[in-house]
């Protein structure tokens, strides 16, 4: 077992509800949601992790209202203003997951900056899913595949794995969803397979330090075994 998992997943969830507790709009829950990410990115540095990989959007959010739609991707512009010199001094780099056609010009920009500001860097891998859905990803990949002409025999686990956005990438070890919900949401459903799953009440935008230390000492306590029986039941 390893204390500290060298790939965490996170589905940041509570933002609304956050807010409404609040008597605030939901756009500032998102805000509070989006500041958020650069004190766990931190701590994940500080702890080890090597690879952090976010739910910023998925493919199935385009479906909420226009205007929440609209504020979410100014806050995804900002981040990369405010954020990116930081992250590239200390050695992130950044991965997108998911399309990036469907974003605005000026983010479609924004995004490749921060792409190829950071594309060298080795100290962690900070990726974020934006615009992504599990199972779009998959279609994606065999779409791919099939147009560079594989044979049914070299599509295997490997090859498709290769052909995801996460090519590249170890499988997560640990996947932490906050606010109290115990589903996948269509996030990594293929490099899911094995991961730890860890479920925190707290709302995104208070899920700290000590939250993420407590989700990281619970992963401690596991005993993966990838579908195989314990040592002491052979």
């Amino acid at each position: 077992m390893s204390a500290v998992p060298r790939h965490i997943a996170m589905i940041m969830d509570g933002n609304g509800r956050w807010a409404k507790q609040r008597g605030l709009p939901r756009a500032a829950g998102h805000r509070a949601g989006v500041e958020n990410i650069r004190r766990v990115v931190r701590e994940c540095k500080e702890q080890g992790v090597e690879y952090l990989t976010i739910y910023a959007f998925s493919t199935e959010n385009w479906n909420r209202p226009g205007p929440e739609v609209r504020a979410l991707m100014m806050l995804f512009g900002e981040f990369i203003d405010r954020e990116m010199r930081e992250l590239h001094q200390e050695g992130v780099q950044i991965r997108h997951l998911g399309k990036i056609e469907n974003l605005s010009p000026a983010l479609q920009k924004k995004v490749r900056y921060a792409l190829d500001l950071t594309q060298h860097n080795t100290t962690m891998t900070l990726a974020v899913a934006l615009d992504y859905g599990g199972r779009d990803e998959i279609v994606r990949a065999v779409r791919e595949m099939v147009a560079q002409g594989y044979a049914p025999e070299a599509i295997t686990e490997e090859s498709i794995s290769e052909h995801l956005y996460t090519g590249g990438l170890p499988d997560p070890d640990l996947i932490i969803r906050t606010a109290g919900e115990f589903r996948l949401s269509n996030f990594l459903i293929w490099q899911a397979a094995y991961a730890e799953f860890y479920s925190s009440p707290v709302f995104w935008p208070d899920f700290g330090i000590e939250e993420l230390r407590q989700a990281i000492a619970a992963y401690g306590q596991r005993e993966r075994r990838f579908g195989a029986l314990p040592e002491t039941a052979r």
